[in-house]
């Protein structure tokens, strides 16, 4: 008799492991609230939506440890990266994707699936005698369910805020003022519009971003720490006037065509949202300012004095488990081993990292004996992380980066290796490393 396992949570994670498992001809119960009830963060009921950027980051697999979990997923016949590439829209070295095209892919390959069934509900945390359970609910995890999970592990669960970008109509960018141009003319030259400012402008800017009214958090949000790789602008802008010189308004890498070819002093970068170009996500534009401190504050980046918005920039709250405590090492609680747990919710951050986890839920749900993938490779250096790496007290989330992996040589006939040469060792050694694992699944 086939197996069915229950999915818990259809956004990146759990519709990769739903697909995993019906590849291999298991029977899926997939449980998604939406739209019975909804986020602070989504605006849809399909499957694997993205509420923050519309970018799956680098798709180099030579020099990138992004584009190497990429690839390793694309060689596990990853959902999620299909859906990728069907949806993709220029954005130079990034994988950037349509998200309805994206999320609708999805969603239609996983509904026409004969072995899957939906429920559109909320769940409780299942039973010991409930079945295989994968649990991927995400950082938006429902505050009734996490308080049962806090209960289960007896361990505290840690919270931090994820913030989302403004979008802007790019016919109402004034391209008297802005250009097209990736940074160090990597791909095309029409991935990024760039939107300059002069000192006396960027300091009018930090001005107006400090003096800006935020949302004020709720009561359960006030001790919840930030991420520091998804820091709201205004926050950055809090820790020095420069900061963001050297962060989202770095002008490295351009050079202003209005200005004799001179770089600029700062610089706002606009990412296609879409294939047709007609919409631009503000790079690094995370923030909590209310929306009518918003509109004011944008509209003194030159290039943008009359942008129309066609969303402002938000926040909310995420919540994970401090894995190393509470995972074993195939991400099943140790508490109730029949429930696993993928995606955000187990430490991991970002979009391609949470599906790259729900991928690995739904492998080792599928075979509870299927050996770990290489710490060399990607897959194993982010399940290292986040079922062994670290103490309770100073578990962070954390993206996929060559600082989770094994240390490579780091000297070679007398010589320190440093720079491209050593990513690529990285990459190469971890390429050679899957092919061994992929013989196991």
């Amino acid at each position: 008799m086939t197996q069915t396992v229950t999915v818990i949570g259809a956004g990146l994670a759990g519709s990769e492991a739903a697909w995993q498992l019906l590849k291999r001809g298991f029977f899926v119960r997939l449980i998604e609230m939406r739209p019975t009830r909804t986020t602070p963060a989504h605006k849809t009921d399909a499957f694997a939506e993205l509420v923050c950027s519309n970018s799956l980051r680098s798709d180099d697999d030579t020099l990138n440890a992004v584009g190497l979990m990429h690839a390793e997923m694309r060689a596990c016949d990853s959902l999620i990266m299909r859906a990728a590439d069907a949806a993709r829209v220029p954005a130079g070295g990034a994988l950037a994707v349509n998200r309805d095209e994206f999320s609708s892919f999805i969603t239609n390959m996983l509904l026409n699936h004969p072995n899957l069934t939906l429920e559109r509900r909320e769940a409780p945390l299942p039973a010991a005698d409930a079945g295989p359970v994968i649990l991927a609910t995400g950082p938006l995890t429902d505050h009734a369910l996490a308080q049962e999970l806090h209960t289960l592990t007896g361990a505290e669960n840690l919270h931090f805020f994820d913030a989302i970008a403004p979008i802007v109509y790019t016919d109402s960018v004034d391209m008297t003022k802005a250009w097209y141009q990736s940074r160090y003319d990597k791909g095309d030259g029409t991935d990024y519009l760039n939107c300059p400012l002069t000192k006396e402008e960027y300091n009018r800017f930090v001005d107006a971003l400090l003096a800006g009214e935020t949302v004020a958090f709720h009561e359960f949000e006030k001790d919840t720490p930030y991420f520091e790789g998804c820091l709201p602008v205004e926050v950055m802008a809090e820790r020095g006037r420069q900061t963001l010189l050297f962060g989202p308004m770095k002008p490295v890498g351009l050079s202003n065509p209005f200005e004799d070819g001179r770089r600029p002093f700062a610089v706002v970068q606009l990412r296609k949202e879409n294939r047709a170009g007609t919409l631009m996500n503000m790079v690094g534009f995370q923030t909590k300012l209310t929306y009518g401190a918003q509109t004011a504050v944008w509209r003194l980046i030159p290039a943008l004095e009359h942008a129309v918005f066609a969303r402002l920039g938000g926040i909310h709250r995420n919540t994970f488990v401090c894995g190393p405590t509470v995972l074993d090492e195939r991400l099943a609680l140790k508490k109730r081993p029949n429930i696993r747990l993928a995606g955000q919710l187990t430490g991991c951050e970002g979009y391609i990292e949470s599906a790259a986890v729900g991928l690995l839920a739904g492998l080792f749900t599928a075979n509870p004996n299927l050996p770990l993938p290489p710490a060399e490779t990607a897959l194993g250096a982010m399940l290292t992380h986040i079922t062994q790496a670290g103490e309770a007290d100073v578990f962070q989330p954390m993206n996929i980066n060559f600082g989770l992996f094994p240390p490579v040589q780091t000297v070679q006939d007398g010589k320190k290796i440093k720079g491209h040469d050593r990513k690529k060792l990285y990459t190469d050694r971890a390429k050679a490393a899957l092919k061994t694992w992929l013989n196991h699944i």
